[in-house]
């Protein structure tokens, strides 16, 4: 075989090349995640830039169970959360029914709770309510079981501030136990429509809590120590803002003031947003708690809250709305209720 003189060699090796080229994949934005065999565009995509920022993460938060748990509520919204995959669960508060100085009863409660929450695939991390938190026998049993009544963590370069917002005088907790047990007494005999008139439910511990000093000045240090997060979550159970004396959690949205956050809250069984100081302040409604078909979005939901660099996004599903791979809402779900106007409850 007759070889190529060497004038047309590099002609040769040159279309060679460039052939081998033609042969090779596009340019990738990640090579070591996506790959095809398309050899040139134009592709049947919108693009090679995919949604999957090393510090994106998803969390999911669930809102009350009490006022008289709705039975089978909560079970599904734990097998759905399993369906969502967030990598954790946060709670607004209110997980069991309370009110009592009976330990055994609150040890069967929790047990109860703390059952159900274990089948979640993700940790769950808990915030104490007013039916959690009352008096100081719940606050023993509480702290006895979980450790702190609030508390602070980051995850991906996020923090989380879990507020207690109980946080009354021994004094102040034994009155508010007298006065509930009292309002609740006149609910059972009069029904729910006496319980804005009683002592309970006109008090402003009731509808707003409290943040004490201390509990703040751990916040304000936790703050000042974590200046560069991507973003900041206030995760607790009243909105003690409203109270017309507050003043410590005015001092953490100042040390917030600076920064990215976002406020989740519950208490009211409703959904509602709001925005204060430039951020998005959320309560939720409830899942598996009493709904008031008189409040608008008193509805079983459970929330999933994206983080990246580029932001937050929030996306609130109904229960009613998630289902399996056989179209059905898992266990029993397609046998519930999860919003009171719509199946015509009371």
């Amino acid at each position: 075989m007759s070889l190529l003189p060497r004038a047309l060699w590099l002609p040769v090796l040159s279309l060679l090349l460039a052939g081998c080229a033609a042969q090779q994949p596009a340019p990738l934005a990640d090579t070591s995640t996506f790959h095809h065999d398309l050899d040139e565009g134009p592709f049947p995509w919108t693009g090679q830039t995919f949604d999957n920022g090393p510090e994106k993460f998803t969390f999911a938060l669930f809102s009350d169970l009490t006022g008289g748990e709705r039975q089978g509520i909560y079970e599904v919204a734990v097998e759905q959360l399993k369906l969502l995959r967030p990598e954790l669960i946060l709670s607004v508060g209110d997980l069991i029914e309370g009110g009592t100085t009976d330990r055994e009863q609150l040890g069967r409660e929790w047990d109860s709770f703390d059952q159900r929450a274990g089948k979640a695939r993700a940790p769950i991390f808990y915030t104490g309510g007013n039916h959690d938190l009352t008096n100081p026998v719940m606050w023993d049993v509480y702290e006895e079981r979980y450790g702190r009544h609030y508390y602070h963590f980051t995850y991906r370069n996020t923090l989380f501030l879990v507020l207690n917002t109980e946080d009354n005088s021994t004094e102040q907790q034994w009155e508010l136990h007298k006065i509930r047990d009292a309002s609740l007494e006149a609910v059972k005999s009069d029904g729910w429509g006496v319980f804005k008139e009683t002592d309970y439910g006109k008090s402003v511990e009731r509808k707003y809590g409290r943040v004490g000093e201390k509990q703040a000045a751990y916040f304000r240090g936790v703050i000042t120590a974590n200046p560069d997060v991507l973003h900041t979550f206030v995760i607790l159970h009243k909105p003690t803002w409203e109270r017309a004396d507050e003043k410590n959690f005015a001092s953490l949205e100042l040390a917030l003031s600076g920064r990215p956050y976002t406020v989740f809250y519950g208490h009211e069984h409703a959904y509602l947003h709001e925005t204060r100081h430039g951020r998005d302040y959320i309560r939720l409604g409830t899942t598996g708690g009493v709904q008031n078909v008189k409040k608008d979005m008193a509805i079983d939901h459970v929330s999933l809250v994206t983080v990246s660099k580029e932001g937050v996004d929030i996306a609130n599903l109904r229960m009613s709305g998630i289902f399996g791979k056989d179209g059905k809402v898992p266990l029993n779900g397609e046998d519930l209720c999860f919003d009171a106007r719509e199946c015509g409850e009371p």
